[in-house]
């Protein structure tokens, strides 16, 4: 007979958030990369947007994208679908 391993586990009630989407909860408190746009190579066809699984990157103005670090997880989608290599990943500094 296999014995249960969950059989004794203590878990604390309370302990797990209600659970939400980046809309509503800020999360970019923690990632370890974020997206900076070069918007002089930026030709504005919202594709960084478009891709952005957060919804994180907004357009501001005409064609100009800004990215809500609030909210961004840092995931790196935005980059990898920028069709001129527009959008940068850096690391993230403490």
């Amino acid at each position: 007979m296999v014995e249960d391993p969950y059989k004794n586990l203590k878990i604390t009630k309370g302990a797990v958030a209600k659970p939400s989407t980046t809309l509503v909860n800020k999360t970019g408190s923690w990632r370890a990369f974020r997206p900076v746009i070069d918007h002089d190579k930026c030709i504005g066809c919202g594709t960084c947007e478009k891709f952005c699984p957060d919804m994180s990157v907004k357009e501001v103005e005409d064609g100009k994208f800004e990215i809500d670090l609030d909210y961004c997880k840092g995931c790196g989608i935005c980059a990898v679908e920028c069709p001129v290599d527009a959008i940068q990943m850096v690391k993230e500094e403490k």
